[in-house]
């Protein structure tokens, strides 16, 4: 018997944590991993205010107590002074990841100029892999399409359980095994 992966779902939004504004990341994270993944796995959501000591304890919690492979964060990228979300995953992380950020901008820049302006990054605590993404969910898919074929060999290579993907949706890249 397999058991199901857990992949944290963070939305950082202070209007969110406080009801006044409806959480559509979070939901569209969960939508398009419900779409591209045909491993087992399980949402673990939360939403949190812009704040670093309970998005850092929450970030350790996911990964450490909760046992998540992966954690994607939306919002809190950006340049205002509350957006905290990359100083947290860069402060719990004991290795950082930065070809995700990079390619996510690189992706973005193709819709919109202001991509230049989003900080996201990734790294990496106790065997899982934290990814921070932007809060618009048109943005959130771009940006999943472009990281999404790495995602999988980078969780088998930090002992992750093993993410496999629809391979109409999204191809997933591993290397070929040596015969």
């Amino acid at each position: 018997m397999t058991t199901a992966a857990k992949i944290g779902i963070v939305t950082v939004s202070d209007r969110a944590s406080r009801g006044e504004y409806v959480d559509r990341g979070g939901p569209a994270i969960q939508e398009y991993f419900r779409n591209v993944l045909i491993s087992e796995w399980e949402p673990m959501a939360v939403v949190v205010p812009d704040e670093r000591p309970l998005l850092d304890e929450t970030l350790i919690r996911l990964a450490e107590q909760d046992g998540c492979c992966l954690i994607v964060t939306t919002g809190g990228t950006g340049p205002a002074a509350r957006d905290v979300t990359p100083e947290a995953t860069e402060a719990v992380c004991e290795k950082m990841m930065p070809g995700f950020g990079e390619l996510m901008r690189f992706e973005s820049l193709k819709a919109v100029p202001t991509a230049i302006l989003s900080r996201q990054t990734a790294g990496i605590r106790s065997g899982c892999l934290i990814l921070n993404l932007p809060g618009q969910p048109k943005a959130i898919k771009e940006c999943m399409d472009a990281v999404m074929p790495a995602i999988p060999y980078c969780i088998d290579l930090i002992d992750g359980p093993y993410l496999e993907t629809d391979p109409e949706k999204i191809q997933a890249f591993r290397p070929k095994k040596k015969s």
